[in-house]
């Protein structure tokens, strides 16, 4: 980048202070060159890590937890036998519903037999129409018992299939709630028994406050209606979010806004939303607290100095600037946005 031909000085403050009339010893100050750079501008919201999916694992039937089928803090996939809870009230229910389901289809098979009888009979006038319609009624009866008893078993048979717990999605899973031998399934006893997430991607979610709501969305909007010169890694760029962790360290990936609530909130006076970033080592986990940047603006080619070469007084500030020849003097400033260090005029 070009270098203005100016210097900063710093630390001069006892120049002021000295007697003119007396000859003052030589006061070394340090000098820093002025830049010219492009300067990105960002917000640091603060916020909570969470999987894309957070599965909640029920006890849907009541009853003694027989076994753990996985070793806490892993990885589990779609389909895996999580937990299982005891089966044999579920099984005698089975049971029980499948005999009063042959019960039934032992009534309709009696009650379709006498309507076959009786229709012939009731076509040659030997019996009479109120004992067909009779036999009709107890057929469809009979038919609907079935049903009612057919739909008996498959509702034991579904009960029966809750003692075996499965794992929904791919994701890590915690800590269990309940150890073999509990009664699950009622409260106070556990039904919630664990938790699965997919944490890859890893989402976080944050509020920002309407000041910074607006200058985010306007910036968005601009970058979406900017003329197509502009290189699509620029436009990238302005769209890309950082997440910074814990200690300081930046995620690698890069993430994108995914969700957004429909309005601010009038009590916080706040936005919230969601960005999702992508966690292919799954270092990140739910729970964690996050810092999210958003770059809103670049400025181009502006002028930028040491923020301690700047003095105030009265509200307004100066630079000392040294020249070619070595004189100084004092100039009034106009300041812009920090950077780290480092402020643009």
């Amino acid at each position: 980048r070009d270098r203005l031909p100016l210097l900063f000085i710093s630390g001069c403050e006892k120049m002021t202070g000295a007697n003119p009339a007396a000859a003052a010893p030589a006061l070394t100050v340090q000098v820093s060159q002025a830049e010219r750079k492009d300067v990105p501008l960002s917000i640091d919201m603060v916020g909570t890590t969470q999987g894309t999916q957070d599965v909640p694992i029920r006890a849907r039937v009541e009853g003694f937890l027989e076994s753990m089928e996985f070793e806490e803090g892993t990885f589990v996939k779609k389909g895996d036998l999580l937990y299982t809870i005891d089966a044999q009230p579920f099984q005698a229910k089975v049971v029980e519903a499948q005999s009063q389901l042959a019960a039934a289809q032992t009534t309709h098979a009696k009650s379709q037999s006498d309507l076959e009888r009786i229709r012939p009979l009731a076509e040659m006038k030997a019996v009479s129409e109120q004992d067909l319609d009779g036999a009709v009624a107890q057929e469809a009866a009979a038919r609907a018992g079935v049903q009612a008893a057919e739909a008996g078993v498959d509702l034991a048979e579904i009960e029966l299939s809750y003692t075996r717990i499965i794992a929904p999605i791919n994701g890590l899973i915690g800590l269990t709630k309940a150890k073999p031998g509990e009664f699950v399934g009622r409260d106070p006893n556990p039904v919630v028994l664990n938790t699965l997430s997919d944490i890859d991607p890893i989402r976080v979610r944050f509020s920002i406050s309407e000041r910074e709501y607006l200058i985010v969305a306007r910036t968005y909007l601009q970058t979406h209606t900017r003329d197509d010169r502009e290189s699509g890694a620029r436009r990238e760029r302005r769209n890309d979010l950082v997440l910074i962790l814990a200690d300081g360290s930046e995620h690698r990936e890069k993430g994108t806004v995914v969700a957004a609530s429909q309005s601010i909130d009038q009590e916080t006076g706040t936005y919230t939303l969601e960005a999702s970033f992508p966690n292919p080592d799954r270092i990140i986990l739910p729970g964690q607290f996050a810092r999210v940047r958003a770059l809103y603006q670049v400025l181009d080619d502006v002028v930028v100095i040491p923020r301690k070469a700047v003095s105030e007084m009265q509200g307004l500030f100066r630079v000392y600037l040294v020249d070619g020849s070595g004189e100084v003097s004092v100039k009034e400033i106009r300041l812009g946005p920090d950077t780290g260090n480092d402020i643009v005029v």
